[in-house]
């Protein structure tokens, strides 16, 4: 007899039984179980493997928000610039239509006022050229007693960028002189470059076409 075997007494039969018992730290563990803690799902090498394919998808992510930033960057300025330009051309044609209105508005009777308004609206080669020929200008507008009133008919804007527009402008002005006492129209066609100079826009140049 072991020291497993045990000796009991069936008090129905009055015979000894034997039972055995089983040894304690011998129950079957079932086999495959899993260890506490693991994934029945995932195999430990995959654990690496969704790590790369996450900083990958972070790495795409991080990418197309600086493209998606950078490109709204861009926008915004060409943005900008095309407002800046816009505004420019506007402000532009209208310094312009008022220019060209005292350009063909000239009475001999208060010259030095309208030749001083006509030197402070330009800047450039056109003011070194008018200043130069203002005297001349002068003598003869008051010899013939002129008298003229310019109007702008049409205007546009030919080419813009912040700091120079350049405008075409058809300018219907009535003339009378001691030659031709009854009004005459003149019909002009003038290009007028304007240039920015500080806060103004002022003629540059100033051509009859």
């Amino acid at each position: 007899m072991t020291a497993t075997d045990e000796l009991t007494s069936d008090p129905e039969s009055g015979k000894d039984t034997k039972s055995t018992a089983e040894p304690a730290g011998t129950t079957e563990d079932p086999a495959g179980a899993a260890e506490p803690g693991a994934d029945p799902g995932h195999s430990p090498a995959e654990s690496p493997m969704r790590s790369r394919s996450v900083r990958a998808l972070v790495g795409v992510l991080v990418l197309l928000l600086i493209a998606t930033t950078s490109l709204a960057a861009v926008l915004g300025w060409q943005w900008k610039d095309s407002r800046d330009v816009d505004r420019a051309a506007t402000a532009a044609l209208t310094a312009a239509q008022q220019y060209a209105v005292a350009l063909t508005s000239i009475d001999a009777k208060r010259m030095d006022a309208d030749f001083a308004t006509l030197a402070d609206g330009a800047t450039g080669k056109f003011k070194d050229m008018y200043t130069r020929s203002a005297e001349q200008l002068k003598h003869l507008l008051a010899e013939a007693q002129s008298v003229s009133s310019g109007r702008v008919v049409a205007s546009s804007v030919q080419s813009a960028s912040r700091d120079r527009v350049v405008v075409l402008l058809f300018v219907d002005a009535q003339i009378t002189n001691t030659t031709t006492p009854e009004p005459r129209l003149d019909r002009n066609r003038i290009i007028m470059t304007m240039d920015r100079v500080g806060d103004r826009w002022l003629a540059g140049e100033v051509e009859l076409v």
